[in-house]
């Protein structure tokens, strides 16, 4: 009989594929597990379904560990593997702008997500390539409002994680002209998470191998393929858009070959929330990230 075990994402995106393709590609049920997936509820971190037991692996970001570390405390969860080591979010423009250069926004009506990473890694980019914050006029929408609010004429731009900017382009309302990604180079963003004790489980070993094979194979299967076999997780999205999504992370290098939370990585993570004064310390990779099960 088979395993269950339980996945909550924070965000649910393709930007996830490497962990969704876990599901998708078979690849748990390959080690005898029955998955399911949700998302976490409004007001719920998944952090807490690890904690009271009935999530296995959440999907997160490092920067959750600095939360309670900041406070002296420690958090009562580890990263043991990365998903995206590329920030997922683009720059949307109303029109094309094939010489974009980011001091376009200085003084520029843009959208941007003011979630805590997102905003953070915004202000970052924006550092990295030489502009204030201060001088770009970044209007503050709800995640889930952002969307409707540039349909509906507001804002020059908009900042957003795929699969939004691959649908507004389908859709002839906005064309992607920059990646927060690239501005920022490789970062530990998005990462899975568990319980120490969870980790030393057999379950734990199974489930990073199916997670290394399913990371393999969105680097290497064509975006179409991968597309096809996620389309059932995305039912109000266009294969088209999800395929160009999928392509765009590719080419970003999201997903690189390596698991691990590197050190660089981690680093680069504090730089940023240093940066945007979300640390005010440099804080041990030990105390937030954990090796993935052998």
């Amino acid at each position: 009989m088979a395993e269950p075990i339980s996945i909550q994402f924070t965000r649910f995106s393709a930007f996830y594929s490497p962990l969704i393709a876990t599901i998708a590609g078979g690849f748990l049920k390959e080690e005898g597990f029955e998955p399911k997936h949700s998302i976490a509820p409004v007001g719920k971190s998944a952090i807490a379904g690890l904690l009271d037991g009935t999530v296995q692996v959440a999907q997160s970001a490092i920067s959750q560990g600095f939360a309670p570390l900041e406070k002296g405390e420690k958090p009562p969860a580890v990263h043991f593997a990365q998903i995206n080591e590329k920030d997922g979010f683009f720059i949307t423009a109303r029109e094309p702008d094939a010489n974009f250069t980011w001091d376009k926004l200085t003084g520029s009506d843009i959208l941007v997500d003011h979630g805590g990473q997102p905003l953070a890694m915004f202000k970052y980019a924006c550092h990295k390539k030489g502009i204030d914050f201060k001088a770009v006029k970044a209007g503050n929408v709800p995640s889930d409002k952002m969307d409707g609010a540039y349909r509906s004429g507001q804002g020059h731009y908009i900042h957003q994680q795929g699969p939004a900017p691959q649908q507004l382009e389908h859709d002839g309302v906005g064309h992607i002209v920059a990646s927060v990604g690239d501005a920022i180079g490789p970062v530990a963003f998005s990462s899975l998470a568990a319980t120490r004790d969870w980790l030393r489980t057999d379950a734990a070993r199974r489930f990073m191998r199916a997670y290394r094979k399913a990371r393999n194979w969105v680097i290497t299967t064509p975006a179409a393929d991968i597309a096809a076999a996620e389309a059932s997780f995305f039912p109000g999205i266009h294969r088209d858009v999800l395929t160009s999504t999928i392509a765009a992370y590719q080419k970003l290098g999201n997903w690189t070959p390596h698991v691990e939370v590197t050190r660089p990585a981690f680093e680069a993570a504090l730089d940023v929330f240093q940066h945007s004064g979300g640390v005010t310390k440099r804080h041990k990779y030990e105390d937030v990230i954990a090796p993935p099960p052998d």
